[in-house]
């Protein structure tokens, strides 16, 4: 039926830990190859966000894109909303939380209600005979993805083919408070 909307996409990349103190990474499209289980956190958590950037690198935000959050209830943000404006494509992810990165098309209604998003991208607008036409601007996000992208091994399928990211800074140690004698 022409003029109808195709549903919204949403690619979610999970981080994982176990009881034995390992983790595993986990991506909703089932064709994505994971790296096995590891104890290396660091480097899964490395290579889910570098996951999560190629997934939107290769998606186009279709201009006849139906909010994936209506589809999701808006369960991703509490006020109610109606679903209008055109599709965006958003990053959903909680640096405090850390360990999930969604990708979802999103309308323009909702995607300022969700928190923690930043906009990768915008539909193109379609002439009367459905071609689109040039691409949209995208403005720079509110806030800014982990770090910013850098180029993934074509299919995503190891956390070595991620270029290493600097070290993360550890905290001073505080000192020793002294025992207190009853």
């Amino acid at each position: 039926m022409p003029g109808s909307r195709v549903p919204g996409r949403t690619w979610t990349v999970r981080l994982t830990g176990h009881a034995d103190h390992s983790a595993s990474v986990t991506c909703s499209t089932e064709a994505c190859r994971m790296p096995p289980r590891s104890k290396d956190t660091a480097a899964l958590k490395r290579f889910a966000a570098e996951h999560v950037r190629a997934h939107a690198r290769l998606a186009t935000v279709r201009p006849d894109t139906a909010c994936a959050c209506r589809a999701a209830q808006c369960s991703l943000h509490e006020a109610r909303t109606q679903c209008t404006g055109s599709t965006l494509l958003v990053l959903v992810h909680n640096p405090a939380v850390g360990q999930v990165w969604t990708l979802a098309e999103i309308c323009q209604s909702c995607a300022p209600l969700i928190a923690h998003t930043a906009i990768l991208g915008r539909s193109q607008p379609q002439d009367r005979q459905g071609r689109q036409g040039p691409p949209a601007s995208v403005p720079a996000p509110a806030t800014a993805p982990a770090a910013v992208p850098v180029p993934v091994a074509g299919g995503f399928s190891s956390p070595q083919a991620a270029p290493e990211a600097p070290a993360a800074r550890r905290r001073p140690r505080r000192p020793a408070h002294p025992r207190r004698t009853p």
